[in-house]
């Protein structure tokens, strides 16, 4: 974001990713293989969803900075569902695994990025957004609407 320095969205991403694994903490295997938490995925489904987005900003981070297009996607949701067909085989434990070492592979890339102003550091930043921080906090939201509809409320006494 204009005005932010590095260590500002260093310490930006950085927490909002804590933010979401917050959010997964405490749940059983069970619950954490359980579909529904993000429309049809799991919450390790999820994991696997926010580290290869994770992986795609480290890919996209040389290309935008030797000023070359971006591949394409095509479209989104295949894009997604390939990237699920090729994780499905890791275990709960892999994924967390998986999901830890992605995210500090990216901290260190974020870390390595040299500053260039102007057109090329806007198209970063709009890319680091989108695949991270933003990303984070639109899931950080269905996370939470699942945890409420997972989770047993309370009683309310009578009145």
């Amino acid at each position: 974001m204009p005005g932010r320095t590095r260590e500002e969205l260093l310490a930006l991403v950085d927490s909002e990713w804590r933010a979401l694994m917050a959010l997964l903490d405490g749940l059983s295997e069970e619950e954490m293989m359980q579909p529904g938490a993000v429309g049809h995925w799991s919450a390790r489904d999820l994991l696997c969803h926010i580290a290869s987005w994770e992986e795609e900003f480290i890919k996209a981070a040389p290309i935008i900075l030797a000023g070359k297009p971006l591949p394409r996607y095509g479209n989104i949701d295949a894009f997604n569902a390939r990237q699920q067909e090729h994780w499905r085989g890791l275990s709960l434990v892999q994924t967390w695994q998986r999901a830890h070492d992605v995210h500090h592979r990216l901290m260190q890339c974020l870390a390595s990025l040299p500053y260039i102003p102007g057109r090329t550091e806007a198209r970063l930043r709009r890319r680091l957004r989108w695949d991270t921080w933003g990303h984070y906090q639109e899931h950080a939201a269905h996370l939470r609407q699942w945890r409420q509809r997972l989770l047993p409320q309370p009683s309310q006494p009578h009145q």
